[in-house]
């Protein structure tokens, strides 16, 4: 007897046009969460930002354009790759964490929800297309694959579309230096429903939210400068050093985790896509994936990386990696019928999902 299981059958992006370079933040001021002013020249922050992140540029969404827009426009390129009627859809999830944030006001805007804004724009008419918004932090496009993968199992789903985006540029500290962190994007995909006699598509999935010591690692607060001429706006703060540490702590072992419970060894996996927030980061937490396997052979192509002509996209980083390699825009990255793949993400909350996936 087939099993069904969750596959994705097709994959959208949309990368902003506003290409921003490290040295758009060349006049600026940095401030420190005190408020004292980093007395250091800007192109020394700059340089020395670019060696611990590797980012080097980012991308920023144009004036006319919010989160609903970006996520819509995901949607349909989604949509076609997969080549479904959108009426089919059963559910559209968009993971975002900070709603349409116009670029002229900073206050939160989620009614209706995105995903209902989302539906609008694709003149889907199906009253049973549910849409709602899943706010989780970084991890969120993939709890929303996740989430979709519980629907279509257990029969109450046949097609999904989960989309990850945000306009973070909106909410960041332009005193900060963690603003240079921060890009907006949006990515989607599509899961189906799909019968099979050997084991294929979402394979095992593993989600833990550590919020006892861990929930103010990331926040919204004031601007570091004491002088901000708008002193009631909110921007997102967070402590680097101490999500740095819990990542590299946590992270790898909820690979392992995951892996295991799908019977598969680190040596199978052929690519272990990433949420994005520090190159660097990045780096160390595969060297301890593959440290719990006793290894220091690492694959070279293992891990694709876009953080450093991206930036930190947040809920977008994975799906449009995905599609980025799909499309064949991500040269040498390829991702073929019969490879094993690592989703992974960390973020606010702080929580922690993991995905194994067989194409």
């Amino acid at each position: 007897m087939n099993n069904i299981y969750s596959i994705i059958t097709g994959t959208g992006k949309y990368i902003p046009t506003r290409r921003i370079k490290n040295e758009h933040f060349i006049d600026t001021d940095f401030f420190e969460a005190d408020g004292s002013k980093i007395d250091k020249p800007s192109q020394e922050i700059i340089d020395k930002f670019l060696e611990i992140t590797t980012i080097a540029e980012r991308r920023y969404v144009t004036d006319d354009l919010n989160t609903s827009d970006i996520s819509y426009y995901a949607a349909l390129e989604a949509i076609k790759s997969a080549n479904i009627d959108k009426e089919e859809l059963d559910y559209i999830i968009v993971a975002h964490n900070f709603g349409d944030v116009r670029h002229d006001n900073r206050q939160l805007d989620i009614v209706p929800s995105i995903a209902a804004r989302v539906k609008h724009k694709l003149e889907i008419k199906n009253p049973y297309t549910v849409a709602y918004d899943l706010p989780f932090g970084c991890p969120g496009w993939l709890q929303g694959v996740i989430q979709a993968d519980y629907y279509i199992k257990s029969g109450d789903a046949k097609k999904v579309l989960v989309i990850g985006a945000d306009t973070l540029s909106r909410i960041s500290d332009p005193h900060d230096r963690d603003s240079m962190l921060y890009a907006d994007g949006a990515g989607a995909t599509i899961l189906e429903a799909k019968e099979s006699d050997t084991p294929i598509g979402i394979s095992s999935h593993i989600t833990r939210s550590d919020t006892f010591i861990h929930s103010k690692m990331l926040f919204m607060g004031k601007s570091n400068n004491p002088n901000f001429e708008n002193k009631d706006d909110f921007f997102l703060k967070m402590n680097g050093r101490k999500l740095y540490q819990y990542a590299l702590e946590n992270v790898p072992q909820a690979v392992k985790d995951c892996l295991d419970k799908s019977n598969i060894d680190i040596s199978e996996v052929s690519k272990v896509l990433i949420h994005q927030a520090n190159g660097k980061m990045d780096d160390a937490i595969l060297k301890r994936i593959f440290k719990l396997y006793n290894t220091k052979e690492i694959p070279e192509d293992v891990m694709p990386m876009t953080v450093h002509f991206l930036g930190n996209t947040s809920v977008a980083t994975i799906p449009t990696l995905m599609d980025l390699i799909m499309k064949a825009e991500l040269k040498p990255h390829e991702i073929n019928a019969g490879d094993t793949l690592v989703l992974a993400s960390v973020g606010a909350g702080m929580n922690i999902n993991i995905v194994v996936y067989k194409v």
